[in-house]
């Protein structure tokens, strides 16, 4: 459930560390393959809590700006869907974000599941959309990786690993945490020299 100091600092060191110059073709010297963002906001999809945090890169440093969690415990679909949408305008009125990533899509093998989580990233996709901001998506599975180093990292370490990296004085909520894991995995990944690139929807 938790994480090794040597992979805590490994992970440290490449959060601080600078960007690299161009090079001659170097894999190692390439550019990043995404502008360098300054606001990341990121929302982990849900009907009954939808999580969604932000942070912003001061000297190369990410820094927490705001988290939380729409919840829409007893309402029927179409008025959570209009409570998420209003909440997360709320959220990109406050925070300007200049760009957001959600979740990829997971396997589910309930349809009505699939359907369901469907519709509530359609409005986030289209809430954050209509503020004229780029959105990305980045799958789960590969955010507990650059999080946690590991693929199939449970909740709780990517939330302590979250807490960590953020230096916050608590564990973040679980539904808040997967919404920055994600807003700092684009970070790392977008200032990676690699040519891998975060799919933008």
């Amino acid at each position: 459930m938790g994480i090794s100091l040597q992979s805590f600092a490994k992970l440290n060191r490449r959060l601080n560390q600078p960007p690299k110059a161009a090079g001659n073709g170097d894999p190692a010297s390439l550019s990043p393959p995404h502008p360098a963002y300054r606001t990341i906001l990121g929302i982990d999809p849900s009907l009954r809590g939808t999580g969604f945090g932000v942070i912003r890169i001061e000297d190369r440093e990410p820094r927490f700006v705001e988290a939380g969690t729409i919840r829409c415990p007893q309402l029927p679909l179409s008025e959570s869907l209009i409570q998420i949408a209003n909440e997360l305008s709320a959220v990109v009125r406050k925070t300007r974000p200049e760009v957001c990533v959600v979740e990829g899509l997971f396997f589910a093998q309930n349809r009505k599941t699939v359907l369901i989580m469907g519709q509530v990233r359609g409005v986030c996709i289209y809430s954050i959309g209509q503020a004229e901001i780029p959105v990305h998506e980045i799958a789960p599975r590969r955010v507990k990786l650059a999080i946690t180093g590991r693929g199939g990292a449970q909740k709780l370490a990517v939330a302590k690993m979250v807490e960590r990296l953020l230096k916050l004085d608590r564990t973040p909520e679980s539904d808040a945490a997967d919404a920055l894991a994600l807003a700092l995995t684009f970070h790392l990944e977008s200032q990676s020299p690699s040519n891998q690139t975060i799919p933008r929807i």
